[in-house]
């Protein structure tokens, strides 16, 4: 079994944008914020208009000059991003291709109490002839999580700190120390992934760094999972988000799925710049911090299946995935540094 020593990176300081200003994405959030404004403004006079009517009337002039200034600044600035900067971000000039020679992998799986699923999960990837191994990463689950992946032939890494950041990471320090496979399959052990869509994430990799699997495409999801309708649409707003700020590097529909292909040479250059502590919104953070070390990324449409027990991530209500979409957005907006872990388990 070779193992591959870990490059001196951690001290690498953060990322840079190289000068891609997100014009079009703020120009829209102005423009949105006024025609909010302006909407609650509407439901406000009309309100007070049927409780004590002639009273209030349509929105002032004053009122609408105030709403038409971000208006027109975010009109500015997306014409400035599509006519000056769009033609500079676009990413490639031609289809880049870069076949990968090497086509076994590392199966990574992260799991917690998943113990009705993990050895069926650790058996489906096993068995599949490209996959080399199978880690599952053990995020202090209380059942026999442990056994059974081991039962099926998983080796079994225990990370004591608890959050999906911690157990992400963890898994791409431990696949990335064996150097006979080039590249890294990211899932989960619920069996909501399928081994089967290997060959699909293989078809991309040639294009891309990181292979992104996406659930958006409504014929290859069962109907009963996790991913309601409200977290569907959600999930694929905040992805277009991520598209606009790096627009021209990609299309983004899906920013918190959980099944990837990762090349080792793109995961050690990411890796040192990933905040380990942030939790439910590590995957959106995986591909900003990405895509601002200009890493290439690819969709990938993948099938999506009812997980086997309890959900423990963003997904259990919509509730807890709006807060968790909102988070999000904080950090691709703002900082991620404002998202910090949250204790979940």
């Amino acid at each position: 079994m070779q193992k591959r020593s870990r490059r001196a990176t951690d001290t690498l300081s953060p990322p840079q944008m190289r000068g891609n200003l997100p014009c079009m994405l703020y120009g829209l959030i102005l423009v949105m914020a006024a025609l909010v404004l302006f909407t609650l403004r509407i439901v406000w006079n009309s309100l007070f208009f049927f409780a004590r009517p002639g009273l209030i009337g349509a929105p002032d002039g004053s009122f609408l000059y105030y709403c038409g200034i971000p208006v027109l600044t975010g009109v500015l600035l997306i014409y400035i991003d599509l006519r000056f900067l769009l033609p500079k971000k676009r990413a490639h000039q031609g289809v880049h291709s870069d076949p990968v020679q090497n086509k076994l992998l590392t199966a990574v799986l992260t799991a917690f109490n998943d113990e009705l699923a993990i050895g069926l999960a650790v058996a489906d990837f096993i068995a599949h002839p490209l996959v080399k191994r199978v880690l599952v990463i053990d995020n202090n689950s209380v059942d026999d999580t442990r056994s059974v992946a081991e039962k099926a032939g998983a080796t079994v890494i225990c990370e004591k700190r608890a959050g999906y950041g911690n157990c992400v990471y963890r898994a791409f320090e431990e696949a990335l120390k064996f150097s006979d496979t080039e590249m890294v399959l990211l899932c989960e052990g619920d069996r909501t992934f399928r081994a089967a869509d290997i060959e699909k994430f293989l078809a991309y990799v040639p294009h891309a760094e990181i292979v992104n699997g996406t659930r958006i495409v409504e014929q290859l999801r069962e109907r009963d999972t996790q991913l309601s309708t409200f977290i569907y649409y959600g999930n694929f707003v905040v992805g277009k988000l991520l598209e606009l700020k790096h627009i021209g590097r990609g299309t983004f529909t899906d920013v918190g799925t959980t099944y990837k292909l990762c090349r080792t040479s793109a995961l050690e250059k990411l890796l040192p710049h990933l905040d380990r502590k942030i939790n439910l919104e590590f995957n959106a953070h995986f591909l900003d911090t990405a895509l601002e070390l200009g890493i290439r990324i690819v969709e990938c449409p993948i099938t999506f299946f009812a997980r086997m027990g309890l959900s423990k991530g963003g997904n259990i209500n919509n509730s807890r995935a709006l807060k968790t979409g909102l988070r999000m957005i904080v950090g691709m907006l703002v900082s991620w540094r404002l998202v910090t872990a949250r204790k979940v388990k």
